[in-house]
């Protein structure tokens, strides 16, 4: 799977987007708990982040597959 990270989320894994290969379908809180061990550094944003699959937003506990493209979106502002 597709993993893209964006603003302070690329600070905080040092990469804007990552490929990860996983044996069985992941919930997007398994998924998050993955990373946050493999980047420690994520463990704070949790709660201000949106999760989106293939474009679409969903729920933390939806089911995430190597096809899918991943979002990791935080809070934007604009101007």
């Amino acid at each position: 799977m597709k993993i893209l990270f964006f603003a302070q989320l690329v600070q905080a894994t040092g990469k804007p987007e990552l490929e990860l290969a996983i044996d069985q379908p992941l919930s997007g809180d398994e998924l998050w708990r993955r990373l946050s061990r493999d980047y420690p550094a994520l463990g704070p944003f949790k709660s201000h982040i949106r999760l989106a699959r293939d474009c679409e937003y969903v729920p933390w506990d939806s089911l995430l597959e190597n096809h899918h493209e991943v979002a990791l979106i935080p809070p934007v502002s604009g101007g």
